[in-house]
């Protein structure tokens, strides 16, 4: 096994070495290099390999092939020597092998059938073509028999023998009547594969004398007609129903074998009363998806590209209410020889190595054969660089002699394959192909591509200066592409310049200078606005603009992403648009294009028009409509109409539109005909003929349009031939055989007369073929069945009617029906450029394999894994679509130190092809992200003890971490900085010997063999002495430690540096491993409102701590204030504070030896009115409630004398009846007046909202808000600081309406405006 190994791993050594080799010699496709460069001749066309001439026309055999020297060429003929020069009616073309047989001279086609075999030579080897059998075609006339009538009684089955004669190629078979006309088929009547003519069971309406069976010989342009069959149905009562019975394949099983990538047709065809209905499955499988279709009436089954999985037996079965009938086809499917690998093109340098490779598949296996130069490479002179084994041919230490062409013949009993590949040796100086300085022209921060295409043997090696004597370039900032090309991904100002490529190998050097100018970018510095104008005004929009002074910009002017309108009132000016006289038209989006030869860029603005304020004196309207409508001067396509217009209503009328009617075609319907200025009442109308026409008028005026008029008398004009001809012809197929020709149809009115119908016309395009013709009714779509697939047809469709043709109509070109593509682009190679970015190569797939209107290709890749954690996830594919013929593509977002794969398929109109076999590519390490965190606990006197954790990204295999640190002083500047390198296992570290009570700035970052990764930084402060006291710093901010700190206090730092400190002491320190240390109190956080203040901390260590909080106002000498806390919670209130003034606080621990947190610093609120007053306590309010209550009193009481003294007084009823809106009850809802609820104080507020105070904050505002964990305005804390609502299962009920103005500001809407 060891030994087995050993070979695998120098196999695949070699062969990665050869491929290097090879793709290092790929020959640019250069004009000048090509015609200098010594090549071996190389077979560029050729006929087929069956060859069907037509025996009238001369025979062109056609052999090209290109090299250096150009090549001669030999024919053979039949295996042995074809002397052209003794046969005169055999010419070969000048500079070209095709042969042109004479036969419109008196040559005979058939004297010339046999194999021939073109072979293309020069000083550097040989190539040969493949055998092309050239056979000519035939389309013999039917033999003469006597057809005896057919009588048939009434629901037998009946089949109709065509027996065409046998042609070459095979005709194509059709039945039609003796008027031309296709016979209707169904699925009782139906044509067979081999062209019989079946019926299911006959009836009365299939009598008839002219059933004629026509044979098409395409390649001779000929159609024979057999003579018509006459068949007699006869009826008998009553008509006996029976059991399906299949008419062919006879008997209940039968073989089909077909070649693999063919088109499998299985047919069925039954007979029975009533018609039976076929159904196909396949025996233990499943028939083939997307690939399966039926035809015929599901008759015929066909599998399209079958393969070998496509063996298997196949089951029809027909069916009637009467009983099934069933047939067993098995289906073998062999395979003629087909490449898995075909040999390339090698092209070496003196002494290289390399491999030709000839791998191909069929059923059964094909043998593999190789010749050099057209002859066995048994038999041909010996090379010593060269050895056979099996299918590869192995080159070592080749010579210039060694370059030859070489042929891989693949047979089996099914066909052969021949494939060319030759060995060029070449030994070349480097040439460098892109021109002597040329500028290259880029914009600033955009990439720049600096070509260096070049050429040699061994491949030169490529190297960029700068300048004349500049420096080599490399680097990150630079990227240098497999084919020579620099790119400078951000091109800045300093990037210009000279720019020298050199290119050199064993066999000398060369040089190429190129320039790179970098402009500015072109901005728009003063953009068009948003403008309201009244109509009749004038408006004007800027675009000032800012752009390199050494480019040219244009400016362009858009409406709604159009033209402007060709209208004088729009002013053009140098940098901006002035529209004069605005009318409603000019309403729209107005856009500023600026163009350089370099970039673009643009601004929008949008314009609304608005009517000006009418003059109320005057009023607008529409003008009433026309009246008193005329037809005189009536003629065959024209008429006068006059009319008298209405009232204009204030507003001078603009327009006539005049409208007709077709009452013939279209009843009903009004067609608008044309429009006139508003100075007109007469107008010529043009007419088309065979329409029944009445008109109308409409009035315009700036206000709108007038009702109609009422309609004119009609007219009616005389039948004619057809103006026109349908237009929007296309031919599209809709399956791979057919071709669909569409039209849009003609109106009733274009008719120009009754029995409207098409001629609908088309033929092969560079066939010479004649025009097919069918005339249809009066339709939009004709479907041309048994066509090849997505071949180009010329098409026309002719309008006609009774009187006769419309006008010669124009040709389309259309194609038939699109298949799926037959083959995957091959050969795909992947370069990887960086880290994070592949360039994938792939040779074009041969436009006949497309089989449709090529679209492009599609990269599939996907990452299989990462090579630094070895472990697979979820594959998600990823796609990238490339349009058109693109040969690579760029594959951007990759991951560095990961393995992919990838695969690529052509795509045309019907779908993808089949996939490229997968490629595996891997990316190479990239620089870490940074450590994921840094963290300093621990600290002593001299000691600090660091933490990190690895990276998210380590982008490749770590290497180690390097530490550095420096002091800063209390002038926050840094001292010197100590650098320490740590293996990349370890995550911890202890640093001894520091000075006490002194800060330390922290940086680490991770590295793999690329380089370092980004850093995270922290600082912390060594402990104090027992008698060191520590002021706060000169400028310190928010949470840096003050007093006697028994723990160390971290947090990110500015990235400023400033100059090393001189009165600092520096230990050097040493280190080891670190183990956590408690206790301690971390992340104090306040959140305050305008007299209170929540506080809560983190603890680490014994259990049962007692902790108490000691605030002061900051800035001030004063003691600090201790409240103690109840138990061992971990936060607490602060009652009793001072709005808007700035606290200290900190947190400590009772019985820890004095320890406490760091100082944390908070401001309270300012004091400030809510914006939700309660209405209850205004005076005015309670003034009015008084007043209102007083007046009740003085009704109530007058009330009561009237009754005293006999009287009635009905005040329900009149309160009821005269609701004073000063004397409304309060509602029951909200205890408020309805007189003066006010709807913007009174709304609910929603969960979250933002509060009247200008310090609240939204809830999407603050993801970290206490409003989050609560139950909206509900929310409370209790005395003990605890968030009451924090745990409740149900929300509490909304304020009802009203109510909520009068409470108090939520103190969770007062915490977040602190949050």
């Amino acid at each position: 096994m060891m030994k087995k190994k050993s070979i695998y791993a120098s196999r695949a050594s070699l062969v990665l070495i050869l491929c290097q080799v090879i793709s290092a010699l790929d020959v640019p496709l250069d004009s000048k290099l090509l015609e200098e460069l010594l090549q071996p001749p190389t077979i560029t066309q050729q006929s087929p390999k069956d060859y069907i001439v037509d025996p009238r026309e001369n025979i062109v055999i056609q052999c090209e092939a290109k090299g250096k020297p150009p090549p001669s060429f030999s024919w053979t003929r039949n295996g042995t020597h074809f002397d052209i020069d003794k046969d005169a009616q055999v010419t070969m073309k000048p500079n070209s092998g095709t042969l042109v047989v004479n036969i419109m001279n008196g040559g005979k086609a058939e004297a010339y059938e046999g194999v021939y075999q073109c072979t293309a030579r020069n000083e550097r080897g040989a190539a040969i073509s493949n055998n092309i059998v050239i056979r000519p075609s035939r389309s013999p006339l039917w033999t003469k028999e006597k057809l005896e009538p057919n009588q048939v009684r009434e629901g037998d089955s009946l089949v109709l023998h065509c027996r065409p004669p046998v042609g070459l190629p095979p005709p194509i078979i059709f039945w039609m009547d003796n008027a031309f006309q296709r016979l209707p088929q169904s699925e009782r009547v139906s044509q067979g594969l081999n062209g019989d003519l079946y019926f299911s069971n006959v009836q009365p309406e299939d009598t008839r004398e002219d059933y004629i069976c026509y044979a098409r010989f395409n390649h001779t342009q000929t159609i024979q007609q057999k003579q018509p069959i006459s068949v007699k149905v006869f009826s008998t009562k009553p008509v006996t129903e029976r059991p399906p019975v299949l008419l062919t394949p006879t008997g209940s099983t039968s073989t089909k074998v077909e070649l693999r990538g063919n088109v499998l047709l299985l047919e069925c065809i039954a007979a029975g009363l009533p018609t039976p209905v076929i159904r196909w499955i396949k025996e233990g499988g499943e028939l083939p998806a997307n690939r399966t279709f039926f035809e015929n009436f599901k008759k015929t089954l066909k599998i399209i590209d079958v393969s070998e999985a496509d063996s298997g037996n196949y089951k029809c079965i027909a069916r009637n209410t009467l009983g099934s009938a069933h047939h067993v086809i098995s289906v073998t499917v062999k395979a003629a020889p087909y490449w898995i690998t075909a040999p390339r093109n090698l092209v070496l340098s003196p002494g290289e190595h390399g491999t030709l490779i000839c791998r191909a598949n069929g059923n059964p296996k094909p043998n593999i054969s190789w010749l050099a130069n057209g002859v066995p490479i048994a038999i041909a002179p010996e090379d010593p660089s060269r050895k056979v084994d099996g299918d590869t041919i192995i080159f070592s230490h080749v010579q210039e002699r060694s370059s030859a062409v070489y042929q891989c013949n693949a047979s089996n009993e099914y066909g052969y394959l021949l494939a060319n590949a030759f060995v060029n040796v070449l030994a070349e100086p480097p040439r460098i192909l892109t021109p002597v300085n040329k500028l290259y022209q880029v914009i600033a921060d955009s990439p720049a591509l600096l070509d260096c295409a070049y050429f040699g043997s061994p491949k030169p090696e490529i190297e960029w200066f700068k300048g004349v004597k500049g420096s080599i370039l490399r680097g990150n900032e630079y990227v240098f592409h497999d084919n020579g090309t620099l790119e400078i991904p951000v091109a800045q100002k300093d990037s210009a310049g000279t720019y020298t490529c050199v290119a050199r190998n064993e066999l000398g050097k060369t040089q190429n200078e190129v320039q790179l100018e970098v402009k500015d970018p072109t901005m728009i510095i003063k953009q068009p606005e948003y403008q309201v104008i009244q109509r009749y005004g004038q408006v004007s929009f800027e675009c000032i603009i800012k752009h390199d002074s050494t480019l040219l910009p244009t400016i362009i002017w858009l409406k709604d992403n159009d033209e402007l309108p060709d209208d004088e009132r729009f002013l053009v000016g140098k940098d901006n648009l002035t529209i004069m006289n605005v009318t409603d038209k000019d309403d729209g989006t107005y856009t500023c294009i600026v163009n350089t030869t370099l970039d673009s860029v643009s601004a929008s603005a949008v314009l609304t028009v608005v009517a000006a304020p009418p003059t109320p004196a005057i009023i607008y309207a529409r003008p009433n409509p026309p009246f008193d409508l005329e037809l005189t001067g009536q003629l065959e396509r024209s008429i006068e109409l006059s009319w008298i217009p209405g009232d204009e209503n204030n507003s001078p009328i603009i327009s006539f539109v005049i409208e007709y009617e077709d009452g013939l075609h279209e009843p009903g319907v009004w067609h608008y005909q044309t429009e006139v200025p508003g100075s007109q009442t007469t107008v010529q109308l043009k007419l088309s003929p065979y329409v029944n026409y009445s008109f109308r008028v409409i009035a315009v005026n700036e206000i709108g349009r007038s009702q109609p008029s009422e309609p004119s008398e009609q007219y009616l004009t005389k039948s004619a031939n057809p103006d026109e001809n349908p237009s929007n012809v296309q031919g599209i197929g809709s399956e791979p055989d057919n071709l669909v020709i569409t039209w849009e149809s003609l109106k009733g009115f274009q008719s120009n007369g009754p029995g409207l119908q098409y001629k609908v016309s088309w033929r092969q395009k560079d066939v010479d073929d004649e025009w097919t013709s069918v005339i249809v009714a009066n339709v939009s779509k004709y479907i041309v069945s048994g066509t090849p697939t997505f071949v180009p047809y010329e098409i026309k469709v002719q309008a006609l009617n009774d009187l006769g043709y419309a006008p010669e109509p124009s040709e389309v070109i259309g194609h038939s029906g699109e298949d799926l593509p037959m083959v995957a682009p091959g050969n795909v190679q992947v370069y990887v450029i960086n880290s994070t970015l592949a360039k994938v190569h792939w040779d074009p797939v041969p436009l006949k394999t497309v089989r449709g209107h090529l679209q492009g290709y599609k990269v599939y890749y996907w990452k299989v894994q990462s090579l630094s954690r070895r472990s697979r996830r979820h594959v998600e594919k990823k796609i990238l679509t490339f349009r058109g013929n693109k040969t690579f593509g760029m594959l951007p977002g990759l991951e560095p130190y990961s393995s992919y794969k990838l695969n690529v398929r052509v795509v045309n109109g019907k779908g993808e092809g089949p996939a490229s076999p997968d490629k595996v590519f891997k990316t190479p390490e990239g620089v870490p992200s940074s450590p994921s965190f840094l963290k300093i606990t621990n600290p002593t006197l001299d000691s600090l003890t660091l933490e990190w954790g690895s990276p998210t990204h380590p982008n490749g295999v770590l290497t180690s971490y390097v530490l550095k640190f420096q002091p800063i002083n209390n002038t926050h500047e840094l001292g010197p900085l100590v650098e320490i390198r740590i293996p990349a296992n370890e995550s911890s570290l202890i640093l001894k010997n520091l000075n006490y009570s002194t800060r330390y700035k922290f940086y680490i970052n991770a590295q793999t063999s690329v380089g370092s990764g980004s850093q995270i930084t922290e600082e912390a402060v060594t402990i104090m002495d027992e008698a060191g006291i520590l002021h706060p710093a000169v400028g310190a901010g928010k949470g840096e430690a003050i007093g006697i700190l028994p723990f160390v206090f971290t947090k990110r730092y500015s990235e400023t540096l400033f100059a090393a400190s001189p009165v600092m002491h520096t230990v050097t320190p040493t280190f080891s491993k670190v183990q956590p240390l408690y206790p301690r109190i971390r992340n104090v956080t306040t959140a305050a409102a305008e007299t209170y203040a929540n506080i809560s901390w983190e603890y680490e260590g014994p259990d049962h701590a007692n902790f108490y909080v000691e605030y002061g106002v900051a800035g001030s000498k004063e003691d600090w204030k201790k409240e103690t806390v109840n138990g061992s919670r971990s936060f607490f209130v602060l009652k009793g504070l001072t709005p808007g003034t700035a606290y200290k606080v900190r947190v400590g621990a009772e019985g820890l030896s004095g320890f406490r947190s760091s100082e944390d610093v908070f401001e309270t609120g300012p004091a400030m009115a809510s914006r939700q007053v309660d209405i209850a306590t205004q005076g005015w309010f309670i003034g009015l409630m008084c007043a209102v209550a007083l007046l009740i009193l003085i009704l109530l009481i007058v009330c009561f004398i009237r009754r005293n003294k006999g009287g009635k007084y009905p005040v329900k009823e009149k309160e009821d009846a005269h609701a004073d809106p000063e004397i409304q009850p309060m509602k029951e809802d909200d205890g408020t007046f309805g007189e003066y609820s006010d709807a913007e104080d009174h709304k609910p507020l929603k969960k979250g909202s933002r509060t009247p105070s200008d310090r609240t904050v939204k809830k999407e505002d603050s993801d970290d808000s206490l409003v989050d964990y609560g139950e909206g305005v509900n929310g409370q804390f209790n005395e003990d600081g605890s968030f009451i609502g924090q745990y409740s299962g149900k929300k509490e009920k909304e304020p009802a309406e009203g109510n909520e103005s009068s409470e108090a500001p939520s103190p969770v809407n007062a915490m977040n405006s602190f949050v």
